[in-house]
């Protein structure tokens, strides 16, 4: 394995592997992955089921804490190890969306929460006794306007009462605890809009049937998302993570990890995609030859192919700056976009390849497919990417 430095600005230059990193937890993943082939996610689709045993072979085995210092019962390991956990998850056919929330909004609780509140969960969250897998942020009127959305967190005396609707809220129905992103202060009250915002750890386990309500939200891909109601909830003043106003800032900190693991997933499925599509390649035969050995079908493969390797050297980068302390945001947006991009045109090529078999359920393709599009639109759309490329790193004016 080698070692590539790369510059970054007047920061220090830093280093980042090349080749198969981490090998022992690439093997310990692929062998738990192993236990659950194509059959397993396609009998969860049709009953619209969570991948309970899925997530219990993950958490047996400390995947899910990877990120959670060892003085809390974790592996404290760095964030690249954790992209590589969800890389391999991933590669291997399975899907890490049940569970990968856990890795980064841990990160809120982990850097600014108190002592009290780090000692009350961590430990929890990492032996699987505890999930933290819903992250309430995005509302139906204001999508990725973040600092517009309308659910409030009013003051009550040694508590808060919350008002508002969530929407696209995974897990919601499968987690004990949400991070829960609400205004506490009027947005007419603040001097900037990205002020007023606060971050509470909520005890969905108390809080269902007391003014929180998760009702299912049908969609076109098994990621058991939701719609969740707060109705007069009233939670108390410890659920408050941080300084009150500060929340945008802290649920922003965490948005670098989020954006370096998706892309990591995206990086698995591209190599599941493009490692399925070359086989079916070479052994379907019409026309008295291999189909791979047409032009046609080769070059979309190849170049998804070349896509994905320039891709994964910009996840590299990215979470080796994470993992150094140095600014990522520029490296973490670009590699969940192209990376997005890759796993995206694998898809295509993947499918287009097997024809009509590519629309058999048996295959997988056509599940892996509609997986690997969401996420040119989630957790940050591609043209959100370019916007804050054109702004924050080339300098050109805000566009919205």
């Amino acid at each position: 394995m080698g070692n590539v430095s790369e510059p970054n600005g007047a920061d220090a230059p830093i280093s980042m592997p090349l080749g198969t990193d981490h090998a022992e937890i690439r093997e310990a993943v692929q062998r738990v992955c192993r236990d659950f082939p194509g059959e397993y996610w396609r009998g969860l689709e049709e009953r619209e089921e969570y991948p309970t045993d899925f997530v219990a072979a993950l958490t047996e085995n400390g995947f899910l804490s990877a990120l959670i210092p060892e003085e809390y019962g974790g592996l404290g390991l760095p964030l690249r190890a954790a992209a590589v956990i969800l890389e391999e998850i991933h590669a291997a056919g399975c899907n890490a969306a049940a569970c990968h929330a856990q890795m980064y909004i841990m990160g809120t609780l982990l850097r600014h929460g108190s002592e009290a509140q780090k000692n009350a969960y961590l430990p929890g969250i990492a032996s699987g006794e505890l999930r933290l897998q819903a992250f309430g942020v995005t509302e139906p009127t204001t999508g990725s306007d973040t600092t517009q959305l309308r659910t409030r967190a009013v003051r009550d005396g040694d508590g808060y009462v919350v008002n508002g609707q969530k929407v696209w809220t995974s897990r919601a129905f499968q987690s004990d605890l949400m991070l829960l992103l609400a205004r506490t202060t009027p947005l007419d009250q603040v001097t900037k809009r990205t002020e007023g915002l606060s971050t509470f750890l909520v005890d969905m386990r108390e809080a269902r049937g007391n003014g929180l309500e998760i009702r299912p939200l049908k969609a076109m891909i098994n990621h058991n998302t939701t719609e969740v109601y707060f109705d007069n909830l009233r939670i108390p003043a410890s659920a408050l993570i941080g300084e009150e106003g500060k929340g945008f800032r802290y649920v922003l900190d965490g948005m670098n990890a989020e954006r370096l693991l998706i892309a990591s997933e995206c990086i698995g499925d591209a190599r599941w995609f493009t490692e399925t599509s070359t086989r079916y390649a070479n052994e379907r035969t019409v026309f008295g030859r291999p189909i791979g050995q047409n032009q046609g079908v080769q070059f979309p493969i190849a170049r998804a192919y070349a896509e994905t390797r320039a891709a994964d050297l910009l996840v590299r980068q990215g979470c080796a700056l994470f993992d150094a302390g140095q600014p990522c945001g520029e490296a973490a947006n670009m590699a969940k976009m192209l990376a997005s991009e890759a796993s995206w045109h694998a898809a295509e090529a993947c499918l287009q390849t097997h024809g009509g078999f590519g629309f058999a359920r048996e295959y997988d393709v056509e599940r892996k497919w509609r997986e690997a599009r969401l996420y040119q639109v989630a957790p940050i759309s591609t043209n959100l990417v370019l916007a804050h490329i054109a702004q924050h790193v080339l300098g050109m004016p805000r566009s919205y």
